[in-house]
């Protein structure tokens, strides 16, 4: 995962959740975003104003 950037692993998760798609990859992704620290909260916020 890590030649993913930062907002491509963000978009990804939340297309997924959109799409329903397996848990098991959704909690993969959550796993990474994790791992990377990155605040989904904040990173959903800003792609919404854009």
């Amino acid at each position: 995962m890590r030649l993913m950037s930062n907002e491509i692993l963000i978009d990804s998760y939340y297309k997924a959740l959109d799409l329903k798609l397996e848990v098991e990859f959704i909690e993969l992704l959550r796993e990474e975003i994790r791992r990377r620290k990155l605040n989904l909260d904040f990173l959903h916020k800003e792609a919404q104003v854009s």
